[in-house]
Formats: structure tokens, sequence, C-alpha cells
């Protein structure tokens, strides 16, 4: 199976950051400013790099739009241009859920399932660091989902 280089995994995350995964030391206090400052850090990491990514998205179409004689090359590069514009849009969206948890952060707010307001986690937020529900309340989200769908 071929891996698709855009795809960020959670280490991926981590990575741009340059962080490694939190150690959790004996007896610490959940979401101390240490914790809260690690997960800044990639948080911000993260949505510089997707803004550069979005501002070499429209340099790559500034530099390759070409009006094409033929009609079938012509809507080969618009069907292109679509899907990188589409790609940017929910890039936009991520980068959105990212500014709302780095307001969490700036309140205190970080950390805390928004519906029961137990601790989310450590792993689960450097796997999803953008994550508001705790796994409990997440799973029972989706669930409703689905039936809500069927």
């Amino acid at each position: 199976m071929k891996k698709n280089k855009n795809f960020l995994s959670s280490l991926n995350i981590l990575s741009i950051a340059g962080v490694s995964p939190y150690k959790l030391e004996s007896n610490e206090k959940y979401m101390n400013n240490k914790q809260l400052l690690h997960f800044k850090k990639i948080l911000q990491s993260w949505k510089n790099k997707i803004n550069s990514k979005i501002n070499n998205t429209i340099s790559y179409i500034q530099d390759k739009a070409s009006n094409f004689p033929d009609i079938i090359d012509r809507a080969s590069q618009e069907e292109e241009f679509n899907l990188l514009l589409r790609n940017k849009d929910r890039e936009r969206k991520l980068i959105k859920k990212i500014e709302k948890t780095l307001k969490k952060l700036d309140t205190k707010n970080f950390g805390y399932c928004d519906y029961c307001e137990v601790e989310i986690g450590i792993k689960r937020l450097e796997a999803h660091p953008t994550a508001n529900l705790c796994i409990d309340c997440k799973t029972l989200a989706e669930i409703r989902d689905k039936q809500i769908i069927r």
C-alpha cells in the first residue's frame, strides 16, 4: 500500500513542532504550564506548516494557470485546480480549529472534554491536538451520528 505524503500522523505533528512525546513526571498536575506550553508549540507549528502549504498552493496555481487552446487540456487543468482548492479549503477549516484550540490554551480550558469536563489525556491530545471530547463522549457522538444518518 502506497502512503500519501500529505498525510499527517500524530508523530508527524510532533516532529513538525520539533518535540518528543510528553513524558509525565510523578505527581504532575494535569495541564500545568509546562504541558500547556508543549501543546502550544505543537499547535503553532502545525498552523505555520499548513499556512505555508496554503501559500505554496496559491503560488502553484498562479504559476501554472494557462489558457490552453485545447478544451481537454483546459478541463484537466481546471479539475486539478478544483482539487487543490478543495484541499486548501479543508486546510483553512483546520486552521480555524487550531486557532480555536489555541484560544482554549490561553484561557486554560484546554485538555478537558467539552461535554463531561473530564481530562482528555496527554496521549490523545498529542495524537489529535484539536480534540475537544474525551474518547467516551467522542464514541457516543459518532454512534449518534450514525443513527441519525441511517
